[in-house]
């Protein structure tokens, strides 16, 4: 809870109306558009709380005692954020996890922005009680409220904000706007803001903590294998000590641990997934962003994440994100032998 002696309080909404003052051209509506954000993130803070209870009563088979259909969170948080986020007037286009299709705004509430979102990353662990999330990335329409599908596939370069809110024993959004800041923010349910708690977050250069689903280490290519023994077991002349191994699950719980503790997180092509198991659009892109501004580097194993032009709103990517000393050595262990990445895998 907020220390009540504090009252000089920096609330989210406070924190992007500053960024807005800092730009004399800005037109206030990112900071309508992020307030959207916040409002869904809420929502699904409340839901994710008492998702088991509601399970537990008032149930029948597949309906509640109303006639109505229990709806899965998963899906009942993507409602959320699509009506939260056409109804700000600010976004033309939106991209979900959960729907095939690009999400169009009626004409009448188009904006200048598009937003690309997973509204619950990590829901199968829900039952688990382990920490779920939700990530999402903002980008700038050249054509504005006139533009076209075409300018959504575009470099993750030119995303303009990037962010998450993850929902577990606390429930935490982190933030950037770019400019090599990143900010958390941890929500207070006493007053129901969200309060700045992790000011200019920053990524250690080098950590002790790898995360990644070594259950598909049988499918891996000699690259990500070399790389992961390496930090495994180290040559013993090498002085260096194994990293631990720290592996949820859920992608926003493991990034987020990433980001302040360092270390690295991957979840690498492999026989299986040859063109990597994270979406491009809402997922990687997002968090590479995040993971950038924040003094780190995210790649596929031999190009930056952020490079990448999808060619479809679901297209997937391998992914590596984690401090510069990390990405280093995947750099080394990717141009010294074979990969799926490149292609020359067996």
């Amino acid at each position: 809870m907020t220390d009540h002696h504090q009252t000089n309080i920096m609330t989210l909404t406070r924190y992007v109306l500053e960024e807005q003052r800092q730009h004399p051209d800005a037109t206030g509506d990112l900071t309508v558009a992020m307030n959207s954000v916040q409002l869904g993130c809420k929502f699904v803070e409340s839901c994710v709380r008492k998702a088991r209870l509601v399970n537990l009563v008032g149930l029948a088979g597949n309906t509640n005692v109303q006639g109505e259909d229990q709806k899965k969170l998963d899906v009942l948080s993507n409602e959320m954020f699509v009506n939260a986020l056409k109804a700000s007037g600010k976004f033309s286009f939106m991209v979900s996890e959960e729907v095939d299709d690009i999400i169009f705004v009626p004409e009448s509430l188009r904006g200048k922005y598009c937003i690309t979102f997973d509204p619950l990353d990590g829901s199968s662990n829900i039952d688990a009680g382990v920490n779920v999330g939700t990530i999402f990335g903002i980008w700038r329409l050249p054509s504005g409220p006139r533009a076209t599908i075409d300018e959504i596939l575009v470099p993750g370069s030119e995303i303009i904000a990037g962010g998450y809110c993850m929902y577990g024993s606390s429930c935490n959004l982190v933030l950037t706007f770019g400019d090599n800041s990143v900010e958390g923010f941890t929500l207070d349910p006493a007053i129901g803001e969200f309060i700045l708690t992790h000011p200019n977050i920053r990524i250690p250069p080098k950590g002790k903590i790898y995360s990644v689903n070594e259950g598909n280490s049988m499918y891996w290519d000699d690259a990500t294998r070399s790389y992961f023994d390496s930090i495994k077991y180290p040559a013993p002349e090498s002085g260096l000590k194994p990293y631990s191994a720290r592996y949820i699950g859920s992608m926003v719980a493991d990034v987020h641990r990433t980001l302040l503790y360092g270390g690295i997180f991957a979840y690498p092509a492999d026989r299986k997934s040859r063109s990597g198991k994270l979406r491009i659009l809402y997922e990687s892109f997002p968090m590479s962003f995040i993971i950038e501004q924040a003094g780190g580097r995210a790649i596929t194993g031999t190009q930056r994440v952020l490079d990448l032009v999808p060619t479809h709103i679901h297209d997937r990517c391998p992914v590596f994100l984690g401090g510069t000393e990390e990405i280093k050595q995947v750099e080394a262990a990717f141009s010294t032998h074979a990969s799926w990445v490149k292609g020359n895998a067996k």
